[in-house]
């Protein structure tokens, strides 16, 4: 986007996480399971397979996996010890994606949901995903869009909600429209069979508005998102209010409507 904040100077691979670990975004990724944020996978699952989660967050798309595929051992990954105090259940390890601390071909399934948005060389981390994955074993990534995110009524905080967050994750030297890039970054990694799909959330019930409306509103006024955006000088106290209040106004309207497409690759590992 034009008038973006520069990203040079970054080492390969490096970016800054745009959500931060405040409640408010605890609270939405632990709304995350196997089944509303990894179906495109399910079906592939089967007892006894090996599966590294990447970027696993408070886990509970993890531990669901790991239902799927017990007894077969699933780790955890994430960059901060903080995080791992969070996944119950299922061993942890801390560690950079760039660098996985496993040998070659030791998963016959390594998992990421909504990580390549947030590193700046998203086909180099692919890369190292695959070099852990078994031959045959099956890469998969999911991630949103947020270019193609739609809602009804037109409510003009959003939009500018919208734009503010596509500047702050760029700034970061991530890529907030990935969803539509999975495929490409795919190929870019070097991997020959991919399979490609999409898949969507969709907020519409008054309790589902309701949280949606309301993560996002915390979010924008109080966490790593907001203070980045007051570091870069991209909104002022006052401007974050006001998208945070056009949020939960969104949510009152009894007609509101939220959809967040993602794109989805399932690589084979060579």
């Amino acid at each position: 986007m034009s008038g973006d904040p520069p990203t040079a100077g970054r080492a390969p691979g490096a970016a800054r996480y745009t959500h931060g670990h405040h409640a408010s975004v605890l609270r939405s990724h632990r709304q995350r399971t196997a089944e509303n944020s990894a179906a495109y996978l399910l079906p592939h699952l089967r007892a006894g397979m090996s599966l590294l989660d990447v970027g696993c967050g408070p886990g509970t798309i993890t531990t669901d996996l790991a239902e799927r595929v017990a007894p077969g051992a699933v780790v955890a990954l994430d960059s901060t010890l903080e995080v791992g105090r969070l996944v119950a259940g299922v061993p942890f390890v801390a560690a950079d994606l760039f660098a996985l601390p496993h040998g070659d071909r030791v998963f016959d399934v390594v998992h990421a949901h909504q990580v390549l948005q947030h590193v700046a060389d998203p086909a180099g981390a692919l890369g190292e995903m695959g070099r852990v994955c078994r031959s045959g074993g099956l890469v998969a990534a999911r991630d949103g869009d947020y270019g193609a995110m739609t809602w009804y009524p037109d409510v003009p905080e959003l939009h500018r909600w919208l734009e503010l967050y596509r500047r702050v994750a760029r700034a970061n030297g991530g890529e907030p429209d990935a969803g539509r890039r999975l495929s490409a970054w795919a190929r870019a990694a070097g991997y020959d069979e991919v399979r490609v799909s999409a898949s969507a959330w969709c907020f519409a019930s008054r309790e589902d508005r309701r949280w949606w409306a309301e993560t996002w509103a915390q979010r924008v006024s109080t966490s790593a998102l907001g203070d980045r955006a007051l570091e870069l000088g991209l909104a002022d106290r006052a401007e974050l209010s006001e998208l945070a209040a056009g949020w939960l106004r969104w949510a009152d309207e009894p007609d509101g409507w939220f959809a967040v497409l993602h794109g989805e690759v399932l690589c084979r590992a060579g």
